[in-house]
């Protein structure tokens, strides 16, 4: 069933998020990598890649309803190029924030019309942001907890580092 008007220019503006999302998190991988934290780096390089596959989740359920996905502009981010880690940690957070608050937004609009076939990708969402938020405040409290302790910081961008990698191609179910 394909969506209405207002429902694809609204998935069309998750899709726009999704890819803004990917170049904040390179933004912020950027900045912890001139700070000599290649963990942390890659860690965010990971989750830029994660909101590519995010936007392809969204850009196949809009083919699929037989609508034309469309990507928006793209600002890129305005940053402090001398941003803490607990400082790229914490504006990932927010961005995460954010991009949950637009789910829920598209999930409102999709109940509002009715269109039950949108639901099973937005429950998947909904579940997606908890764990995505969960995992940043959980990197902002050991981060927090290191303070200025280098050597603690170190060994928190040595695990960060250590996260598996995976493709931007939409291989999850």
């Amino acid at each position: 069933m394909k969506l209405t008007a207002d429902l694809e220019k609204k998935f069309n503006d998750q899709i726009t998020l999704e890819f803004e999302a990917s170049i904040v998190y390179r933004q912020l991988a950027i900045e912890v990598d001139c700070a000599d934290l290649p963990g942390m780096a890659a860690w965010l390089r990971h989750q830029a890649d994660e909101e590519i596959v995010h936007a392809n989740k969204f850009i196949d359920h809009v083919v699929d309803r037989e609508n034309h996905p469309k990507i928006g502009a793209i600002a890129a981010p305005e940053l402090n190029p001398d941003m803490t880690p607990l400082e790229v940690f914490r504006a990932a957070l927010a961005h995460e924030q954010k991009v949950s608050e637009s789910i829920r937004d598209l999930y409102r609009a999709a109940e509002a019309e009715g269109d039950l076939d949108s639901r099973p990708l937005l429950n998947w969402f909904l579940e997606e942001q908890i764990e995505e938020e969960s995992t940043a405040s959980e990197i902002i409290s050991r981060i927090e907890l290191v303070g200025d302790d280098g050597s603690g910081l170190l060994r928190l961008d040595a695990e960060l580092g250590a996260r598996p990698t995976q493709t931007t191609e939409n291989n999850e179910g």
